[in-house]
């Protein structure tokens, strides 16, 4: 039962197909669980996750929770109707406790699984709102998820092999196109939707679009498209 009164019904009849991690950006999460149980702050997740992985459900997964803001994910424009939200305990600097993402894992196995999620639907914050939002941040461990099936990844080899894609690997037209079908809004500047592309699979990369960049996203694109009539070859 959720004991944050700050929800509403899904709206035409949505039910969730999408998770949206986020993370607290405070230091005590138990100001951050009050804060998203204070009717002041119209804002609320389903679950929240402390550093100690204690698991504190919210809101109710059947009904709409307030956490997802604008942004917007291939063609879901009302995230909050179609997801689930979890928020992490975490500044946004620190790496993430290990109690904390054995919680987590354990929470999404149970999540997908009652609603039929695939893991190429589990997101971040930051994937839906580009440029708005940077969480989980630069430190959450994606791959993690990636290797329990319980969120999705480039191919390993795609990387290796971006060198041979000479002077296209920085093509920015095929790069946002590629995005587009993977998921992320095209109505970012190049540089927002490359920030928040490498937050999420080239972590710790910067710079200008490089050859590598085009493969992830190109190889994400043919395994995990939102968007299949986006990019036709």
């Amino acid at each position: 039962m959720g004991v944050s009164p700050n929800f509403g019904e899904r709206r035409d009849g949505a039910v969730p197909d999408l998770v949206v991690i986020h993370y607290t950006a405070m230091a005590d999460w138990t100001k951050a669980r009050d804060w998203l149980c204070n009717p002041e702050a119209e804002v609320s997740a389903h679950y929240i996750i402390s550093p100690a992985g204690e698991i504190v459900a919210l809101v109710d997964e059947d009904k709409r929770a307030w956490h997802a803001g604008a942004g917007a994910w291939g063609d879901v424009t009302d995230v909050n109707s179609r997801s689930i939200g979890i928020e992490l305990s975490n500044d946004g600097a620190s790496p993430f406790s290990a109690p904390l993402m054995d919680a987590l894992e354990s929470l999404l196995r149970g999540i997908i699984t009652r609603w039929s999620i695939p893991p190429e639907r589990v997101i971040g914050h930051s994937d839906l709102a580009p440029g708005r939002k940077i969480d989980p941040g630069p430190r959450f461990d994606w791959a993690r998820l990636s290797r329990s099936g319980l969120a999705v990844s480039s191919s390993p080899t795609c990387e290796r092999s971006s060198d041979e894609e000479g002077p296209e690997g920085t093509d920015e037209a095929a790069f946002v196109q590629a995005m587009r079908r993977i998921g992320y809004t095209a109505n970012a500047p190049l540089e927002t939707l490359l920030s928040s592309f490498r937050l999420r699979h080239r972590q710790g990369h910067a710079g200008p679009l490089d050859a590598a960049d085009l493969a992830v996203a190109r190889d994400l694109a043919v395994r995990f498209p939102v968007a299949p009539t986006v990019l036709t070859s």
